[in-house]
């Protein structure tokens, strides 16, 4: 997961993956204009966190959210 320092979104999901038990990597990415750069290119999406799992691109907070929501029902 991409994220920045002070984002609430990039803390609202690091403790969702943290509340369901999962592991998750953490990679800052404030001052590193050219991998935002690059992820903006990845993916087309603008706003971080940028959520990855198993290496497929999820979305940021929102996507990740429903996405962990429809896999516990």
């Amino acid at each position: 997961m991409y994220t920045w320092t002070y984002c609430s979104f990039c803390k609202r999901a690091k403790h969702l993956l943290e509340d369901l038990g999962l592991s998750y990597e953490e990679i800052p990415i404030d001052n590193d204009d050219q991998k935002k750069q690059e992820l903006i290119a990845q993916t087309d999406h603008y706003t971080v966190p940028y959520v990855f799992i198993d290496g497929e691109f999820v979305g940021g907070y929102t996507e990740l959210k429903q996405k962990m929501d429809a896999e516990t029902r």
